[in-house]
């Protein structure tokens, strides 16, 4: 199944979401000048190294450039193939506009950052020993989904259906398709904890752990930062 938009429009002109797509491609378009001895390098710089992490939490040296600790937000905007980027800009593209127009620009760019972030962690949690880079939108996006589930559980999303060779679409509720991902991740996550796992890369496994962990934090965040509030445009700040 592949969502194509939901039918609730917004009051406000979602900047941040508009923003975080573009930063997105552009680092993506950057990753594509690179050649793949470069970009393995900006890889292991730029996304979170779990066993790296775990050194740097420890106190112990990592021969790194940059704060260890600054990968949970750099990773946030790389992505490993044409699919990955293209899966998380369309899921960003559909669901934060509304969840930005509840909590106000500044909120919803805090809320993001935070829910890639703690996304992030859940997922290095599992594989603190890892030498797998760790990146990609999905933990972040993930979080924007579990607030969406939230605030407009009834709405429809219009969903592509294979039938063999023919695809006709249906629209499902909010609740029924988000959930069913949300599970899904869970399952995956369970059933590969003693598997190597990187966020979307092509060649690689997924990190179900962080999008599991980026949902439910954003169902957590997601309210307590203004989620239910009842006029939105005093959010817009």
């Amino acid at each position: 199944m592949v969502p194509l938009r939901d039918d609730n429009p917004t009051q406000i002109t979602p900047y941040v979401t508009y923003g975080l797509i573009a930063a997105n491609i552009l680092v993506f378009l950057y990753e594509l000048s690179l050649n793949p001895q470069l970009l393995d390098g900006f890889f292991h710089i730029w996304a979170v190294v779990p066993k790296e992490l775990t050194a740097s939490f420890s106190g112990l040296p990592v021969n790194q450039p940059v704060p260890e600790s600054l990968t949970l937000v750099t990773s946030q905007f790389l992505h490993g193939g044409f699919l990955h980027v293209a899966g998380n800009m369309l899921f960003l593209w559909i669901f934060g506009n509304n969840v930005e127009d509840r909590l106000g620009h500044i909120k919803y760019l805090i809320f993001y950052i935070a829910c890639g972030i703690l996304a992030a962690l859940t997922q290095w949690y599992f594989s603190a020993n890892s030498n797998i880079p760790s990146l990609g939108a999905s933990g972040a996006i993930a979080g924007v989904m579990g607030a969406y589930i939230l605030r407009f559980p009834k709405a429809e999303v219009l969903t592509l259906l294979p039938l063999g060779i023919l695809i006709t679409t249906v629209r499902v509720p909010a609740f029924f398709f988000l959930g069913f991902w949300f599970v899904q991740q869970a399952f995956y996550g369970v059933a590969s904890l003693d598997a190597p796992a990187n966020i979307g890369m092509e060649n690689g496994g997924i990190a179900y752990w962080a999008h599991a962990g980026g949902f439910v934090f954003g169902a957590i965040l997601g309210p307590l930062l203004g989620l239910f509030s009842s006029d939105s445009k005093s959010q817009t700040f």
